[in-house]
């Protein structure tokens, strides 16, 4: 049965943000709602514009016999600003801070709509990149590494620090904590990551960057390369951080542990991309 071009647009705008950088034929949608690839060529026009004019994201097309159009997430930059400035100013809230300089999150990243755009920020990074992977530790970066999995549509893995024995073998490592300076351990099971992934680390929050060092380590043990780390925040730290190359939403500036209070400003995501987001 033919479809109404309302309810094509509908459907297919659903159906493409439902699969983000998967490549769709024009002649699966011409078969799925029995109409000419013409017709489909000009609801994806409308869908393209729409998904740009709106900062949802870009609808690339693929040219050729193998080609179609494939939808990419992207944020823009007004929109990023404002999200980071409320979570700046979320994040300040003085009953956040907890006994040992630590800062309460669970709440707001157990919020679906948080998430959300945690996920798509860190995904317009890498727009156009390979990331086959996205990997984070146990267990406050798990529902971040979620979020951004589904909008790179690639898996993501959880490194333990202590042994699952539904984990089956794993691989492990030693690594120092950049902020007590202590050995520790973490591993991975050898089922989770195949050999030459190409995987990005996802983090709530860093320090010193010692836990994000220990799985930029074991990413190697797994012959696999690292594309990116991304954080949700990072605190200020007297020593030196152990990784360099970071992207953060938000920069805990101060912490007044005597007062119970905080400063958050944002972190260098808008200036690292200050480009991607124009």
């Amino acid at each position: 049965m033919k479809v109404r071009r309302s309810d094509r647009l509908i459907d297919m705008t659903r159906y493409l943000l439902e699969r983000p950088h998967t490549l769709i034929p024009l002649t699966f949608f011409s078969n799925r709602y029995e109409s000419a690839k013409s017709s489909i060529s000009e609801d994806l026009s409308i869908v393209k514009r729409t998904f740009f004019n709106r900062g949802t994201g870009i609808l690339e097309t693929v040219p050729g016999a193998a080609g179609g159009v494939r939808y990419m997430p992207m944020i823009k930059q007004v929109e990023a600003e404002e999200f980071i400035a409320e979570m700046a100013e979320r994040l300040s809230e003085n009953d956040r801070l907890l006994p040992g300089g630590y800062v309460y999150l669970s709440d707001l990243l157990g919020r679906p709509e948080v998430l959300r755009q945690v996920g798509r920020l860190i995904a317009n990074q890498y727009v156009g990149k390979e990331v086959t992977a996205v990997m984070t530790v146990a267990t406050k970066g798990i529902p971040i590494a979620q979020s951004v999995a589904m909008f790179l549509n690639v898996p993501f893995v959880i490194v333990r620090r202590d042994s699952k024995i539904t984990e089956g073998s794993t691989v492990s490592v030693n690594y120092v904590s950049g902020s007590s300076a202590r050995i520790e351990k973490m591993e991975l099971s050898k089922r989770s990551l195949p050999e030459n992934s190409k995987v990005l680390i996802v983090d709530d929050f860093m320090k010193g960057g010692g836990t994000v060092n220990g799985m930029k380590s074991l990413i190697e043990e797994f012959d696999s390369e690292m594309v990116g780390i991304s954080v949700f925040a990072e605190s200020v730290f007297e020593g030196n951080h152990m990784v360099e190359d970071y992207t953060s939403i938000l920069k805990v500036d101060k912490v007044d542990i005597e007062n119970k209070a905080l400063s958050v400003s944002a972190g260098n995501y808008l200036t690292k991309n200050a480009e991607q987001l124009s």
